[in-house]
């Protein structure tokens, strides 16, 4: 097994355990633990990644795992509908509710066919895996400040998440294509900056979380 492929099912795992603890959060809590743009984004790259690989017949590895993450978020999504009519409710009036999420998946649908138009299925997919990457971690923050608490979140699904995102950039921006190391590398240093602040963020949330309960 080469240094590629090791870092490759990193990554792989790695978001993998974290949608998986996004799924268990959201069922325990009844609340969605990833921000809904960020999951909205996720699921149509999966989604039009793994349709791009079936229609050209071209299946690695990683498309393997874009099926697996497509089935994961589903599940996540189910959480959405179920629990995030309650907060929506505090923006506006909740029979907009359905019209808005369905209508943010299809403008993520429409980015995520754009980029493969654009740049290829290859080339896009990595611009907009990691330009969501930024927008997925910057809402995660924007997510603990709205909820002031740490409310369907978890220090190991923000682990995983930063420990998967930094295997890619290794991977794609390090040693990948030239054509895409530059911009993929800075993009993936902001997003592995920004997942530090929120693991910080959520430490101190969570310590005085403790401190309240203890009456410290």
């Amino acid at each position: 097994m080469d240094f590629y492929t090791i870092l490759g099912l990193t990554g792989g795992l790695a978001w993998t355990l974290a949608y998986i603890e996004a799924i268990r959060l959201g069922f325990a809590q009844k609340t969605f633990a990833i921000p809904f743009w960020a999951l909205a984004l996720n699921f149509s790259w999966e989604l039009v990644q793994s349709a791009y690989s079936i229609r050209h017949n071209s299946f690695s590895l990683q498309s393997y795992i874009n099926i697996i993450w497509l089935l994961f978020d589903v599940l996540i999504l189910v959480t959405y509908f179920l629990y995030g009519k309650k907060g929506f409710k505090n923006y506006a009036n909740p029979a907009y509710f359905i019209p808005y999420s369905l209508i943010v998946l299809l403008i993520s649908m429409l980015i995520e066919y754009a980029f493969i138009k654009e740049f290829g299925g290859t080339d896009g997919a990595v611009y907009s895996a990691f330009l969501q990457n930024v927008f997925m971690s910057v809402l995660f923050i924007l997510m603990l400040i709205e909820r002031r608490s740490n409310s369907g979140q978890s220090l190991f699904l923000a682990i995983s998440k930063g420990i998967g995102t930094a295997a890619s950039t290794v991977l794609f921006g390090a040693l990948g294509h030239a054509d895409l190391a530059n911009l993929v590398f800075i993009l993936g240093s902001i997003c592995f900056f920004l997942d530090v602040v929120y693991i910080n963020m959520l430490v101190k949330a969570k310590t005085s979380e403790v401190s309240i309960k203890t009456g410290n």
